[in-house]
């Protein structure tokens, strides 16, 4: 029997508690999740590709299966390809995530069917919670922890800092 592949693509920028609870649920579900890191043309990362590969890294140590974090810079399904993936795992917040969702999930299957599109509802302590709310409310001075672990707000907060942006 074949090894179950599931990639979990994102920017994570930063990694929240919402894809901390997909990443646990999803390694459940499959014999070996990657999360792919990627970059994302539409948005402005506050971290670098390696310090946002860094971070998954270290917020993965502690959960059960067998986890990699691997960046990558191509199509979802060229990605999933070379990692012998057979499940692309996406979370949803809600119905807006979701129409998007459907519709990348039809389009990566007209480019590779051999490949399917899982989605898993998020917590719905965690549904609100998205990497764009997070940075926004850090770079106003607002709270992040309820977001993130104490680890990432540490490091979103100094970044907010080093780039001279809180509060204003």
């Amino acid at each position: 029997m074949s090894e179950r592949i599931g990639v979990y693509p994102g920017t994570f920028d930063p990694i929240t508690l919402g894809h901390m609870d997909i990443i646990r649920r999803g390694a459940k579900l499959v014999d070996r999740l990657v999360i792919g890191v990627t970059t994302n043309p539409s948005k402005s990362p506050m971290f670098s590709l390696d310090e946002r590969m860094a971070i998954v890294r270290r917020e993965v140590e502690g959960i059960a299966g067998s986890i990699d974090v691997v960046a990558f810079d191509s199509l979802l399904m060229d990605f999933a390809e070379r990692e012998g993936a057979k499940v692309i795992v996406r979370g949803l917040r809600a119905v807006a995530d979701f129409e998007y969702e459907y519709q990348m999930a039809g389009m990566n299957q007209q480019i590779n069917p051999r490949v399917e599109t899982v989605f898993l509802m998020a917590d719905v302590a965690l549904q609100p919670i998205a990497s764009r709310l997070v940075k926004e409310i850090a770079m106003f001075g607002g709270p992040i922890q309820r977001f993130v672990t104490p680890t990432v707000c540490e490091e979103v907060v100094a970044r907010v800092e080093k780039l001279g942006r809180r509060g204003s």
